[in-house]
């Protein structure tokens, strides 16, 4: 038995090029689109949603799931990493304040976090806590998973056994989509594929 879990994140937000964790701003009219545009480039087969429930990710994934009448649940435990004293800042600005913090932060999330944010390995256990239940309680189904970009990534490390120092090197543009399969075996074995539907 195969269960399929597409990762999609949200579009653009309107503090776009901004540290937007725990802050809460919609998407802008580019980032509907963006969403949208990415739904019709994937069959829409999903028996389940599951959404972040900050509005970036929740409001459209209401709005999907009542088109296509698919149950929709919000789970806190995907919702984005908060950057602390970073949250609502520009990489431009923090240049301009805290340029040595930031390169370290570029270079070793784990280890130079943003100060006062919340810490890697935390937000490592509460984003895989979430996705071992959401692999159990929908084994077998076909899912749409809507969050951010460091969720994402912390679950493509999870899946490509990859050192949480380097998570930055996966790229995870507004409105990709990442497929998951998951093969029934004890443990359960995940396979990150490029489209499961083929």
């Amino acid at each position: 038995m195969m269960t399929f879990i597409d990762l999609l994140r949200h579009g653009e937000t309107e503090n776009n090029n901004r540290y937007c964790g725990s802050t809460n701003y919609p998407l802008t009219q580019l980032g509907w689109k963006q969403m949208w545009s990415a739904i019709e480039e994937n069959p829409c087969q999903w028996q389940q949603i599951i959404t972040s429930p900050l509005a970036r990710c929740a409001s459209f994934a209401h709005a999907l799931g009542q088109q296509y009448s698919i149950p929709v649940t919000q789970d806190g435990r995907i919702q984005e990493i908060h950057f602390g004293e970073w949250e609502d800042h520009s990489a431009s600005e923090l240049m301009q304040t805290d340029a040595d913090a930031l390169s370290r932060f570029w270079h070793n999330p784990l280890h130079y976090p943003p100060p006062n944010s919340e810490h890697l390995l935390d937000f490592e256990a509460r984003v895989l806590a979430a996705w071992q239940d959401i692999q159990q309680q929908f084994s077998g189904k076909k899912v749409l998973l809507i969050s951010h970009s460091g969720v994402i990534r912390i679950i493509l490390c999870h899946l490509q056994q990859h050192p949480l120092e380097r998570l930055l090197e996966f790229s995870v543009n507004h409105a990709d989509i990442k497929h998951v399969c998951i093969e029934q075996t004890e443990p359960p074995h995940d396979l990150y594929i490029s489209n499961p539907y083929t």
